[in-house]
């Protein structure tokens, strides 16, 4: 796969990032069900073995669990990819879920995201939630000195708006930004998207296929029989009248793939990756099949009747 500079950065990274939130497994507020640990670091070295060459994850994914299998996965292996992390949600003993941005919180963050991932750097460090809006500019001094001191490599940041990326532009350069982007979610094209291009912020889109919604494997069946401790049960666009819209679309790209061999979660990521201002995607997979079935989005485009077809549905279908 061919890959891009990733911002003011020196990292130069493929099209698709094995995205880690749902290798974090079951049991916590925000998970995805019950992972089996050997089918995620099998999907991990499957990505790697396929080219991919980053791996992004945040402390929170499975309560640290996440980064724990990072860890276990990369064992060994002589082809080390990137790995990106975030600091700003916290956990107490009962794993309830709190947010700081607080230096000390960030500080010990960034510690156990170290001895957890078992590296001495991390390659690309990013607030997850602007939250507490009122200590955004304290976690963002914290994190540049952080990279002052050779703790992590570069310093980015996760669903921020304009307003919040210029307040922390005047305390230090900020090489990525982490949206939520995707053909259910493009409202980042609006104002986000622009700007960071204007700005050489790096984009590293997540959910491009909206949480396995817009993968084709998604029916009205599957979603009811969602386990309980799966948070897309809750999320309106996994429910009606959201649901039927977002399968119709998958039509769309189904319609679309079988041109090409390609699957509707493929065309989905590719479309992502068409905004020149996308560096590149965060796919999630949870075992090998998964990363192969998505894999050839990296090096997929669509042409400009394919592009206008899909642009029709949603003028249709907002």
């Amino acid at each position: 796969m061919q890959t891009k500079q990733l911002g003011n950065s020196e990292l130069h990274i493929t099209p698709i990032g094995f995205g880690a939130w749902a290798i974090g497994g079951g049991g916590w507020a925000f998970g995805w069900g019950a992972q089996d640990d050997q089918e995620s670091m099998e999907a991990i070295a499957r990505a790697l073995d396929l080219g991919v060459n980053w791996i992004d994850t945040a402390a929170i994914y499975g309560l640290g669990h996440s980064e724990e299998v990072v860890a276990k996965a990369l064992k060994g292996r002589s082809n080390r990819p990137y790995i990106f992390t975030k600091c700003s949600m916290i956990w107490d003993e009962k794993g309830e879920i709190g947010r700081s941005l607080k230096a000390d919180s960030v500080r010990r963050e960034v510690e156990a995201s170290l001895r957890r991932l078992d590296i001495e750097t991390i390659d690309l460090y990013q607030i997850h939630w602007p939250n507490p809006e009122s200590e955004i500019e304290e976690g963002w001094t914290t994190l540049s000195k952080l990279k002052d001191e050779g703790k992590v490599r570069y310093i980015g940041v996760s669903n921020f708006n304009v307003e919040q990326l210029k307040r922390i532009q005047k305390i230090a350069p900020v090489t990525s930004l982490q949206p939520p982007y995707s053909l259910v979610k493009p409202d980042v094209e609006k104002e986000i998207l622009p700007f960071c291009k204007e700005n050489n912020m790096g984009v590293i889109v997540y959910s491009p296929m909206q949480s396995g919604l817009l993968t084709g494997k998604m029916t009205s069946e599957r979603v009811a029989n969602l386990p309980d401790d799966d948070w897309r049960k809750q999320s309106n666009e996994f429910q009606e009248p959201r649901l039927s819209r977002n399968l119709k679309l998958v039509e769309v790209l189904q319609h679309i793939g079988k041109q090409h061999d390609r699957s509707p979660g493929e065309v989905a990521i590719a479309w992502t990756l068409n905004n020149p201002a996308v560096t590149a995607a965060i796919v999630g997979a949870r075992n090998p099949k998964q990363v192969e079935g998505i894999i050839a989005a990296g090096e997929f485009r669509l042409n400009q009747q394919e592009l206008d077809q899909i642009a029709a549905f949603l003028g249709e279908n907002p």
